[in-house]
């Protein structure tokens, strides 16, 4: 596998950068160039006598590359994650690491669209859940009724054990009331002629 990456350019730039790996390239483009600093996330672009900043980002999904020889067979070379995206100098430097849109128009805003955000969590429910786990962990079965019973008595319930016994409830008694006669007394017969009883 290769290490591949994305490397998106302004309009101007990418018409010399045709003309460099064409056959007309002028003397003044011959010289291509991309340096990082040292937290290897912005660096330098240049062309020719040019010089562009340049920030590395990460994409928000992994994009697959190909390559083939004949036409008709593709040989899968890298997953590409990273992009560098070359400014003009007047544009402001980004101030996040991670690109929020993918390469293509349906993963645009990827990461608000396609996953899932963490769900918001009242910390107070959070612990009261580790510590019932941990009492069920550490406890047998036969004590996970005295565990639920002392944390009703904790919670300020005077008779947990009443309150940990259900009450059952008498079935109540509907009305008599008569059913409607659907057939008539008939049996369940088929509309259709294949069910014909006279031969």
């Amino acid at each position: 596998m290769e290490e591949q990456f994305v490397l998106r350019v302004p309009p101007s730039v990418a018409e010399r950068l045709d003309r460099l790996l064409g056959e007309n390239a002028s003397t003044d483009d011959k010289s291509l160039d991309l340096s990082f600093g040292e937290d290897g996330r912005t660096g330098t672009f240049v062309i020719g006598n040019d010089h562009f900043p340049a920030s590395l980002f990460d994409l928000p999904c992994a994009v697959e590359s190909f390559k083939t020889y004949d036409d008709s067979v593709l040989i899968k070379t890298a997953d590409i994650g990273q992009m560098i995206m070359v400014r003009d100098p007047n544009d402001p430097a980004p101030e996040t690491v991670e690109y929020r849109h993918g390469l293509t128009p349906p993963t645009r805003d990827a990461r608000k669209r396609r996953f899932r955000r963490e769900p918001d969590l009242n910390p107070e429910l959070v612990r009261r859940v580790e510590e019932d786990l941990l009492n069920i962990s550490t406890s047998g079965p036969a004590d996970n009724i005295d565990v639920e019973a002392a944390e009703q008595e904790k919670d300020g319930d005077g008779n947990a054990r009443n309150a940990s016994k259900k009450t059952v409830e008498e079935p109540v008694s509907q009305p008599d009331v008569p059913e409607a006669a659907t057939n008539a007394g008939d049996p369940d017969r088929s509309d259709s002629d294949e069910s014909d009883d006279s031969i």
